[in-house]
C-alpha cells in the first residue's frame, strides 16, 4: 500500500481556469490537467525565483517532490501549446491546501 501524500500548500489561484487555443470550441480539444501544486511549484521557482529547497519549505514538501512537481507541470503546459490542447488548471486529483495568502 502506497504512503499517504502529503498535503501541499498553495496559494489561492483566482485566475481563469481553462487556456485554450482561439476559435477551437472546447468539444473539439483534448484537455490536459494542470493540478494546482504544480501550479504553484511554478510559480514559486519560475516567477518568483526561488530555489527548489525555499519552494519545499514553503509548500511544505520535499525539495525531491518539489522537482517532480515542476517536472509534471511543465510538461503538461508544454504539451498543452504544442498539441493545442485546452489546459484546465485545478483538476485532477487534489491533495493541495489552498489559501489566500498573497506575499
Amino acid at each position: 500500500m502506497p504512503r499517504p501524500k502529503k498535503p501541499r500548500h498553495c496559494r489561492q489561484y483566482d485566475g481563469d481556469l481553462i487556456f485554450k487555443p482561439r476559435s477551437i470550441p472546447m468539444s473539439r480539444l483534448e484537455t490536459i490537467a494542470l493540478e494546482l501544486d504544480e501550479l504553484e511549484a511554478m510559480r514559486l521557482c519560475d516567477h518568483d525565483g526561488l530555489d527548489q529547497t525555499e519552494t519545499g519549505r514553503r509548500m511544505g514538501v520535499s525539495r525531491g517532490t518539489v522537482q517532480r512537481l515542476l517536472r509534471s507541470g511543465r510538461s503538461k503546459v508544454l504539451a498543452a501549446l504544442l498539441s493545442n490542447a485546452a489546459l484546465i488548471i485545478g483538476q485532477g486529483e487534489n491533495r493541495a491546501t489552498v489559501h489566500s495568502d498573497r506575499g
